[in-house]
């Protein structure tokens, strides 16, 4: 299996290098940076491809030149927020223009121009899968109160829908995890147990997320599950 998981460097895009990955894939990072000592599986092949998608055009290019020919799963893990996102101080007036617009640039117009380019590489495949990291904030009623963020995850959304419709027939799965709050300050080298219990209910372990994205890779190609969402147990909006 080859994979390309994009927004890679740090966080629940190196878990997912880190975690997937079995003997004899080849599992390709993107991120701006290669992050250093990364952990995978023995024999699994691991390729980077440095690029910043906060210059959508060209940062889309180059991961289009260094990526093979072929390509079983696309995991776009993309996604920046607002400075003072989810936190008190959060409001939206006074949001600066231009942080809004790398927003946007980051969130939905590299993703875009990623999933144009990347697409046929996937549809070769004999079971092609597309997993788009939402969010809960992306969801209706969210409880959210972040415009530009929760407006990018809901734009996810759409483009996940009209892929479907677009590439039906080429048996194209597509899938969106909406998830809550994640606890991305221990690795997968922390044990599950210590993992789930930072933030005392409110965060999910990335442990979580890997378990569930290997689940998806695992199914067959006459099923696929259309969205998965995963708050922590003590979200109260949920």
């Amino acid at each position: 299996m080859k994979m390309m998981v994009v927004g890679a460097s740090k966080g629940l895009g190196r878990a997912l290098v880190e975690g997937l990955g079995k003997p004899g894939d080849t599992v390709i990072g993107v991120s701006r940076r290669r992050p250093e000592h990364l952990h995978v599986t023995h024999d699994v092949r691991l390729e980077w491809i440095e690029a910043d998608l906060a210059g959508p055009a060209a940062a889309v290019a180059r991961i289009d030149n260094h990526s093979p020919a072929e390509l079983d799963v696309l995991i776009c893990n993309v996604g920046v927020w607002e400075e003072q996102a989810f936190s008190e101080h959060y409001s939206f007036l006074s949001d600066n223009d231009d942080s809004v617009t790398r927003l946007v640039e980051v969130n939905i117009t590299s993703t875009l121009l990623l999933l144009k380019r990347l697409l046929p590489k996937l549809l070769g495949s004999d079971r092609p899968q597309l997993i788009l990291t939402g969010s809960t904030s992306g969801l209706r009623q969210s409880g959210r109160p972040e415009v530009a963020f929760g407006a990018s995850k809901f734009a996810i959304n759409g483009m996940a829908d009209a892929l479907r419709e677009g590439f039906r027939d080429r048996r194209l799965a597509v899938t969106v995890l909406h998830l809550g709050y994640l606890n991305t300050d221990d690795p997968l080298s922390t044990p599950l147990a210590e993992a789930a219990a930072r933030g005392e209910g409110q965060l999910i372990p990335m442990h979580d997320v890997v378990i569930m994205v290997e689940a998806l890779l695992r199914l067959s190609g006459a099923a696929f599950v259309r969205e998965l969402t995963l708050p922590a147990i003590g979200d109260e909006r949920f």
